[in-house]
């Protein structure tokens, strides 16, 4: 059975979330992550991108292979490689001379080296939750129990690695950003490693790109 679901803001699950993402968290009431939706290849459903002396950087969640399209919820992570070890050490590399990677580091080990998730969007749901707490947000997030119809505030597509964010970003310091210059709207945790409590605050001063035509 559908649900409808007309008065709710409807999100896809993701992986380390760009700050975008977190902007219209912040910003919306009722928030439901619909993991009955298909997964998409190429997105922030199983990629983030963070900041590397080289520039930006991909980190992508190797899948079980499938014949067919598979909604988020069955989605599978696949172990053939290390990835986990992979991703660490590439957070590491990026992030341990940050100001605060130290201070959460303990926060997100466990992820990389504890824990193993058979399904993506679990994964993804509890990395979510760790940052809304690290964060200090106020939100109530609900997993859809069937795929969501007649959204009115859908921003289940609106993300994508491929299209530029509609925000304007104020730039903060990022490591190799003497090399690179200020890359706007990384991974969530690019923003809380190198501002560490200020993150929030940083979030709910950014604005709509509109804004700049006024």
């Amino acid at each position: 059975m559908l649900n409808t679901m007309s008065s709710t803001t409807v999100f896809s699950s993701h992986y380390l979330a760009p700050i975008e993402y977190y902007f219209h968290l912040i910003n919306s009431r009722d928030v439901t992550i619909d993991t009955y939706e298909n997964f998409v290849k190429q997105t922030y459903r199983n990629r983030c991108c963070i900041l590397s002396p080289n520039g930006i950087q991909n980190l992508t969640i190797p899948l079980v292979k499938a014949r067919q399209r598979k909604r988020m919820k069955n989605t599978a992570i696949a172990y053939d490689d290390n990835w986990r070890k992979i991703h660490w050490k590439s957070l590491e590399s990026a992030y341990r001379s940050s100001p605060y990677f130290e201070y959460y580091e303990d926060d997100f080990y466990p992820f990389y080296h504890e824990k193993k998730y058979e399904f993506l969007a679990d994964f993804n749901s509890d990395l979510n939750k760790k940052i809304i707490e690290l964060l200090n947000l106020d939100i109530t997030i609900t997993q859809s129990t069937a795929y969501c119809e007649d959204v009115k505030n859908d921003f289940r597509n609106y993300f994508s690695p491929k299209k530029e964010a509609q925000l304007t970003f104020t730039p903060y310091i990022q490591v190799f950003g003497d090399r690179n210059g200020f890359i706007p709207n990384l991974s969530i945790l690019d923003l809380l490693f190198n501002e560490g409590p200020n993150a929030v605050n940083y979030i709910k001063g950014l604005t709509p790109a509109t804004a700049k035509l006024l």
